[in-house]
């Protein structure tokens, strides 16, 4: 059996006692409420015949599902988009395995980031006055036991951070993805009304065909290895490409290929694996296939709009700026 080090141990622990309950093992406890905003937003444009996919579905739904979540007011969605799109500015706009960013772009996240924590604390203080059924409620209240108390406002901020980093642009990317692979495959979109259990194999299948985020991670190698016959020496730098990984024809048949009944659907490494998984895989997950679900109920046709022009987010994650689809209503 191969032990864990020290880091590992408490990130699991982290994981399990802080945010599994909510968009971990617990996120299925959600599904009613995403439910109810995906048909909030496209009651918005059910019929205007043709929409911007992004701005007016992809993007705002993880946006509200976050600040349910966390239990943040709908009206400061605009104030969480900045601060994660300054969160990400290293993951865009940064360069070489530590995507590092120059002095200037260092100054513009710390500015794009200001108020974050101000903020927080006050969602806090709220929160420990009138605690509700969310995340942040739960955090000032819930006893860490890998350090037996409970948090402090600095680490219940520290947790929210992170949510941003993984809840909002990789979800958003991913059903963008999706449309895209509908788009692209006639009859797809009709297979999935008249069968609604096969949803979850092309929100899986899509995410492994076209990763939303396609590398991230930064290893550096404890002890020297040969990768395919690359002699790679103790100490190096590793940049993990996921995408590359989900089409690898060693690992997977017809890699190209959407399949709906492909085997081992979750074996993609999307969500990275191990004990680094993405803790917030499964609120993803769940997100997609409801969200899949609700437009397949709501429509009985996609086909791509005019003006795309196909310009995609620079860096480590795909997806386009925009997307304009045509569609019909149920």
């Amino acid at each position: 059996m191969v032990s864990l080090r020290p880091t590992q141990e408490l990130y699991i622990k982290h994981r399990k006692e802080l945010t599994d309950p909510w968009v971990g093992t617990g996120a299925m406890r959600h599904r009613e409420m995403i439910a109810q905003l995906c048909n909030d937003l496209i009651d918005e444009w059910i019929d205007e015949g043709e929409i911007d996919f992004i701005s007016r579905f992809a993007r705002p739904l993880p946006q509200r599902v976050f600040a349910k979540v966390l239990g943040f007011p709908f009206e400061d969605i605009p104030l969480l988009e900045a601060w994660g799109n300054a969160v990400v500015i290293p993951f865009v706009h940064g360069t070489g395995l530590k995507h590092e960013i120059t002095p200037d772009q260092t100054k513009d996240m710390i500015s794009r980031l200001a108020g974050f924590q101000e903020y927080v604390y006050e969602q806090v203080r709220i929160k420990r006055a009138n605690p509700q059924d969310d995340m942040i409620s739960f955090l000032c209240d819930v006893h860490y036991q890998a350090l037996d108390r409970k948090l402090t406002d600095l680490e219940i901020a520290g947790v929210v951070y992170a949510m941003i980093i993984g809840a909002l642009e990789t979800t958003q990317y991913a059903l963008e993805e999706q449309a895209q692979l509908l788009c692209e495959r006639p009859g797809l979109f009709e297979v999935l009304r008249n069968d609604r259990s096969k949803v979850r194999a092309f929100t899986e299948e899509g995410m492994r065909l076209r990763s939303p985020t396609h590398g991230l991670s930064t290893r550096m190698t404890s002890q020297d290895e040969v990768f395919q016959g690359v002699h790679v020496p103790a100490g190096s730098l590793l940049h993990l490409r996921f995408a590359a990984a989900n089409v690898d024809p060693e690992e997977f048949e017809c890699p190209f290929d959407l399949d709906l009944e492909r085997e081992g659907l979750t074996r993609h490494v999307a969500f990275s694996a191990g004990p680094r998984v993405c803790p917030g895989a499964n609120l993803s997950r769940v997100e997609q296939q409801v969200a899949w679900s609700v437009l397949l109920d709501r429509l009985s046709h996609i086909e791509y709009g005019e003006g795309n022009n196909w310009m995609h987010q620079p860096g480590i994650m795909l997806g386009t700026l925009k997307l304009n689809l045509k569609f019909n209503k149920a």
